[in-house]
């Protein structure tokens, strides 16, 4: 094919593809994708003609833009977890605390309740799970009920649940906030119940050396999934100046971020619950170490970082913009 005919024939999509670039990924792909099979034929037949670097600088430029894109979608995602989650969080801190101690109260309740009834326990654990549990006690493996099974189907089976209760503390704050209150004492009163009756035991410091192993990221995982419920729940209690349904779309898109953190949290628990918890005699530097290394996760992240990034001047506005601290001339 003549030069010139070539050019005839791709002239008219070249200069759409230079006056109207794409801003769609998918649309952005395939012009590259034809720009780089004119600019093979070009290099082919002309290969020191112009036309063959002006489709070269064309292709350049769309690859300078998906690499850019590429690289602001990766900024985004680090920019989300590094400061994005935290600020919310320190925008919500009130409702985080709120939830925190919510959440103990009933566990409290709970262990004060079966220090002075002696069928609390069996009342909320059940008497199947008591008797069980009384059994492994007398053969001296109070917790044998970790490493009955199989360690994927439990850690499935067990992150299944979990998922599926942390998603209910979530999704039900939009009844007013009821949904996650009642998931939150029923959980809360389960939990006082449950370590009640391992400290009446004996076994209240080996109780906290294996199950919380896993526990430390369930638990905080089920507060922050209720902490999600409540800041939607509230956008509809206490819209302020906003409409209604503005509010709540607000609050359910700032619910929807905590949850980002919340599922691989409890994808991680319930590894460790399926994996580790099993190994009830595990050395005590290694129980300690994981104990250790989950709670500083926890306080680190939701309680000390976004005090800090707040004390340094980031502010995170209601539609999610990030504002930074200006920097100072040295």
């Amino acid at each position: 094919m003549r030069e010139s005919l070539f050019i005839k024939r791709n002239l008219e999509r070249w200069q759409k593809i230079q006056q109207e670039p794409a801003k769609d990924p998918d649309e952005m792909a395939a012009e590259f994708t034809t720009l780089l099979d004119d600019l093979a034929y070009a290099k082919t037949f002309y290969s020191y003609s112009k036309v063959t670097r002006y489709i070269n600088g064309m292709a350049a430029g769309i690859y300078q833009r998906i690499y850019k894109n590429r690289k602001e979608d990766q900024g985004r995602i680090r920019s989300f977890f590094a400061l994005e989650l935290p600020l919310l969080f320190r925008r919500n801190q009130g409702i985080f605390l709120f939830t925190t101690l919510f959440f103990i109260f009933f566990c409290v309740i709970a262990a004060f309740s079966a220090a002075h009834d002696d069928t609390f326990v069996r009342g909320v654990l059940s008497d199947s799970y008591i008797n069980m549990t009384e059994q492994n006690i007398a053969k001296g493996d109070p917790f044998g009920v970790y490493n009955d099974g199989n360690e994927l189907l439990m850690f499935l089976e067990i992150a299944k649940n979990n998922i599926s209760i942390a998603l209910s503390c979530f999704v039900t704050g939009i009844a007013l906030c009821l949904g996650p209150a009642y998931l939150l004492v029923v959980n809360g009163m389960m939990l006082g119940a449950f370590q009640y009756y391992f400290f009446s035991k004996g076994l209240g410091a080996a109780s906290v050396l294996v199950i919380w192993i896993h526990g430390t990221l369930e638990i905080s995982a089920i507060i922050l999934s209720g902490t999600a419920g409540f800041v939607m729940g509230s956008k509809i209690l206490f819209p302020g100046t906003r409409k209604r349904v503005d509010a709540l779309k607000q609050g359910a898109k700032d619910g929807l971020k905590i949850m980002v953190m919340v599922i691989p949290m409890l994808l991680c628990a319930g590894f460790l619950e399926g994996f580790v918890t099993r190994h009830t005699h595990m050395p005590l530097a290694a129980s300690i170490s994981i104990l250790a290394l989950s709670l500083s996760f926890v306080v680190g992240y939701f309680v000390f970082y976004p005090i800090y990034l707040h004390r340094r001047g980031y502010v995170l506005e209601p539609d999610g913009a990030i504002i930074r601290p200006a920097k100072k001339n040295v």
